[in-house]
């Protein structure tokens, strides 16, 4: 992908971070963000954590998922309205759930990272983990929090539970909800182990487009797991204040593609 300016000329790459607060700095003990991508990028890879976080080498930049972010957006305002009134949303009506959408002041603020996301700072490390979520929902029997993840996609495969969860490219996803779990309830909140994916899958099976995309929705729960997470934190500390560069990763794409590129040259 070429980088170009805003009048579309070709614009010189700068693959180095320029913000002092996205670079860690050793032995000083300042808080220093970590957000739930970032923890997720450590535990697939130490070597490509410290290289972005440690020395400031930038990953190349994607184009944004639109059509992803237009589905979450109109879900966000679809279920908002059913937390205003305070009702349950009709998917949860159909899935036999005692539910609400949980409405609290800051939750635009929880959906959206770049606001500050859910978050906490770990005492022993002084990293302040954070991470958006879509939505948070309320589970009216036992009184406590439900965390829910909007997922679109367009496949020909029934979406079913065990062979969603038991995808390889769908790994990620569970890692993802076990973190916001463990910071909701390391802010002190009564949290579900279990949550929720809730799956817009776009049909392909329509005889024309008719300027509109045809979706079915699933609810997916999923059992999250954070016993590990306590411990990954500190041992990310622990790289961060390494001296050595964490080893290559022969599993790692990134690693791989840096490693060869370096003897072709």
């Amino acid at each position: 992908m070429l980088k170009k300016d805003s009048k579309g000329n070709l614009a010189e790459v700068n693959p180095l971070r320029t913000r002092k607060d996205s670079i860690y700095q050793k032995g000083t003990n300042n808080i220093f963000r970590i957000s739930r991508s970032k923890l997720s990028t450590f535990i697939d890879c130490q070597r490509c954590f410290y290289l972005d976080r440690v020395k400031g080498l930038k990953e190349p930049s994607m184009p944004g998922w639109s059509l992803n972010s237009a589905v979450d957006e109109l879900l966000k305002k679809e279920f908002d309205e059913y937390r205003k009134l305070k009702k349950p949303h009709p998917i949860m009506v159909e899935n036999n759930l005692n539910f609400i959408p949980f409405d609290h002041e800051q939750m635009d603020k929880w959906r959206d990272s770049l606001k500050g996301g859910i978050s906490y700072i770990d005492k022993d490390t002084n990293l302040e983990v954070f991470g958006g979520v879509d939505d948070i929902w309320f589970d009216k029997d036992k009184k406590e929090l439900v965390v829910v993840d909007y997922k679109a996609q367009s496949s020909n495969t029934p979406v079913e539970e065990i062979s969603y969860l038991s995808s390889p490219f769908h790994q990620g996803y569970k890692l993802q909800m076990d973190i916001y779990v463990y910071i909701l309830r390391e802010m002190g909140f009564k949290t579900s182990d279990r949550v929720f994916f809730l799956v817009c899958n776009g049909e392909k099976s329509y005889d024309k487009f008719d300027k509109k995309l045809n979706f079915t929705t699933k609810l997916i729960p999923y059992d999250t797991d954070i016993s590990n997470i306590k411990n990954t934190i500190k041992e990310m500390k622990s790289v961060l204040e390494s001296k050595n560069i964490p080893p290559i990763n022969k599993s790692c794409e990134k690693c791989m593609y840096l490693e060869a590129g370096k003897k072709f040259i």
